[in-house]
Order: structure tokens, then sequence, then C-alpha cells
């Protein structure tokens, strides 16, 4: 079954990488198009559908552009393709982003915050609103034996902050000005994701295609344009990941450990790429590195947690911790129906079992993989860590299934960082 599956994925990738880079750019959009719609009509989320509304027509029309430019592509140099291709990824990071983005901004102004924004943006601005004031972001205690964390006017799913400290630097211009159509916290993290990917981008060691199949998949197909327009907590992590791996290929450490650090300083999904690069940090000449690293990325998560921690350390482990992992009893609309949440639902208790089990069994099969395979390169690692992201999002008790986008830029980073002559055909073309 997984020999037919592996032909079929192959015979899928060939064809698709034969189709030239302007007809599968064409592809993309017109999939993109097809996709925001569907959200459009069945999302119950409002900042979802919306953006599907706005999105579905850009990523149309540019999708039939590409295709009709792709039958004339002999007419144009290879510069002059990628010019056009570059061209078309700038309408639709404008159609499928800035614009949508923008919009809902206004409107989240206008209609006081109702539905035009994902839970975690008035999260994050309500914690730096809290911290600008000399406040503590993590407020939660224990009543009756159940976690409370009241916010007036808010859900209790929404008055926890599940994230590190830094996270909060996102919504102080909200806090400083209070003008959320301007600094609406997505704007300031989609600016953010936008010029550390730039930056990535012009360091990667790839081809002008491989860099721009990246652009777009970090950026401008819905694996990020939505999330940038309507949430966007994840894409300036993926964003400073995608400059660590970069500094990782280019053998620049300190740069390595300062991008790991700031994107681990902010969210715990940062962690296991941080941890990794430990393996696969060399210098130049290939001596190893892993404590150049290690001492930027301990150093820039110690200096802004370590204070949280130890100020309301109860609080801290409520809010970062036992929230995000879905056991502070208190329900949340991250839990998605995947394998994890389904046998937490038949019978609570597995709630608690089911993620350490993984976490273990993924430990032990991880050690044995390094010590069959050591030493380890970069591509391994992304690859790895594809894999590793996968399982623990099928396996956990309360989870999105918007966060495969992190699987899925780290494997096609990986392909993107092997070299040419083992580099295997990927959908991606």
């Amino acid at each position: 079954m997984l020999a037919r599956l592996e032909t079929v994925r192959r015979g899928v990738a060939s064809r698709f990488t034969r189709m030239g880079p302007l007809a599968s750019d064409g592809v993309l959009y017109g999939s993109s198009a097809i996709f925001a719609a569907l959200l459009a009509l069945t999302s119950t989320q409002a900042a979802q559908w919306h953006w599907g509304y706005l999105a579905a027509g850009p990523y149309a029309a540019v999708g039939v552009v590409a295709l009709v430019i792709s039958r004339r592509a002999r007419r144009f140099s290879e510069a002059g393709q990628r010019r056009l291709r570059l061209v078309l990824l700038g309408l639709v990071v404008l159609g499928a982003v800035a614009i949508p983005l923008g919009l809902e901004a206004r409107w989240r102004h206008l209609d006081h915050g109702a539905g035009f924004a994902q839970p975690e943006v008035s999260v994050i601005e309500r914690s730096a609103t809290y911290v600008s004031h000399g406040l503590d972001p993590y407020r939660s205690y224990i009543h009756n034996g159940r976690l409370v964390n009241a916010v007036p006017g808010v859900p209790a799913y929404q008055s926890f902050f599940p994230y590190l400290p830094l996270m909060s630097v996102f919504g102080l211009p909200s806090a400083a000005t209070h003008r959320a159509e301007l600094t609406d916290a997505r704007i300031i993290m989609s600016l953010m994701t936008l010029l550390v990917a730039a930056m990535a981008l012009a360091m990667l060691r790839a081809t002008h295609e491989r860099k721009i199949r990246v652009a777009q998949v970090l950026l401008a197909l819905p694996t990020g344009a939505l999330f940038l327009a309507t949430g966007g907590d994840d894409m300036p992590i993926l964003a400073l990941l995608l400059l660590g791996v970069v500094a990782l290929q280019r053998h620049r450490t300190w740069l390595a450990g300062a991008s790991l650090g700031v994107a681990a300083a902010m969210k715990f999904t940062a962690w296991p790429v941080a941890v990794g690069a430990l393996l696969v940090a060399v210098d130049a000449s290939g001596r190893r590195r892993w404590m150049r690293v290690a001492v930027v990325v301990v150093a820039l998560v110690a200096l802004t947690s370590v204070p949280f921690a130890v100020r309301a350390p109860a609080a801290f482990i409520a809010n970062v911790v036992a929230f995000p992992l879905g056991i502070a009893g208190v329900h949340s609309p991250a839990a998605s129906p995947l394998p994890g949440h389904i046998l937490t639902t038949l019978w609570s208790p597995l709630g608690h079992l089911v993620e350490p089990i993984t976490m273990v069994v993924l430990g032990y099969l991880g050690v044995a993989y390094l010590r069959r395979h050591w030493p380890i390169d970069l591509p391994t690692l992304l690859r790895v860590s594809s894999v590793g992201a996968t399982v623990v999002i099928l396996a956990a008790s309360a989870t999105r299934i918007g966060y495969v986008i992190y699987p899925l830029n780290f494997a096609l980073w990986s392909w993107v960082v092997t070299p040419a002559e083992v580099r295997e055909p990927l959908l991606v073309g």
C-alpha cells in the first residue's frame, strides 16, 4: 500500500514539474481560489469566511493570468518568466493578504472587534496592555478545584495567554496608541513576517524558482495568507524559523541562535527546531558549533521568560502549559476533530495520556533514528521535524488543523536545502 502511494506521489510530482513554473503557479493559485471560495461558504468563523470572499477573486484572476501567460512562455526569457512570476506573486499577496487584512482590521475597529479577527489577536493585544502597565499577562487561580481566569466580557478560553512572554510585543503598538485599525496585532505580525522572510530568502542558497516556491507557501497561498489576514501568531514564528534554517545552511551560527532564540521565546512550536539545530550547527570549516546556538537560544528564552515564571509560577504553568495541552479543564475552540481530540471526547482521561505517550514514543524513535543515521544534516533534521510535528498535531487533545503549516513548511524547506544532485521531485515543482 505504501509503495503504491509513493508511486502515485512520484507520478503526480513528475507531471506537476513538467508543467513549467508559470503553469504550475496557475494551478496553485486556481486551487487556492477554490479553497477560499469553499471556506467562504462553509466556515463558521467570520474572520475566515470574510477572507474567503475577499481572496477568492484575486486568486482566480491571477491563476487565469498565469495559465494564459504559460501558453506563451516560449516568448519570454528565463529571467522574463521569473519577473512575471514575481509580479503575479506580489499581486496575490496584495489581493489575498494586504487588502483583506486592512479591511478586516478596519471592520474590527468599527464593530468593536466582533468577529473580524481570530481570538488570538485580542489575547495578544490584551497581554501587551497588561505588560505596558507593569502587570503580569498570566492571570489565573484555582477556585473550588478548578482553574479560573476570568476576564470580563470574553469567553473563558480567551482569557488565557498561551504563549511565552515575548509574544506580547506584537500587541504593544496597539496598547500604546489605541488605534486598532492601524496597530492591529495582525498588521504588526504580518510586517515582521514579511521583513524576516525577505531577509531569509535573500540569504537562501537556492535557485530563484525554489525561492519563489518558498515565498508562495509561506506568504501567498492559503497556507500563509489565511493566517496573516485572520490570526497570524504562527507566521512570524515560521519566518524566524526559516531565517534560522537559512543561517544554518550558510553556517552563520550566531544568527541561527538569535533567530531561533527569538522564535523559541515566543512560542513552544519553535522549540523542536531550535533544539534540533544543536545537532546540525557547524561553521564553514565543518566544526560543530552547537554551543553558540545553545547559548543564544537559552539566553533569549531565559531573559524573557524566567522573570514572569518566577513572579507567578502557577499562573505561568496554567497559561503556557496546561491550557494549550487541553488539561486546564477549559474548553478551547482549538479542539479540532483530529484523532487525539476524538479519543479525548470518547474518554476524557485519554486526554492526559495520549500526548505524553506520543511524546515518549517519538522521543524513543528519534533517538533510535539518530543513532542509526548519525551525523545528520540540515535536510534530515527538517524531514524529521516535519514527521514529528505531524504526529504531535494528530495526537494532541486540543490543537488546530491549521498547525499543519508547520510540517508543510518544514518538508518544503528540507527539499529546498537538499543539494540538487540528490533532490527528489516534490509537488511544488
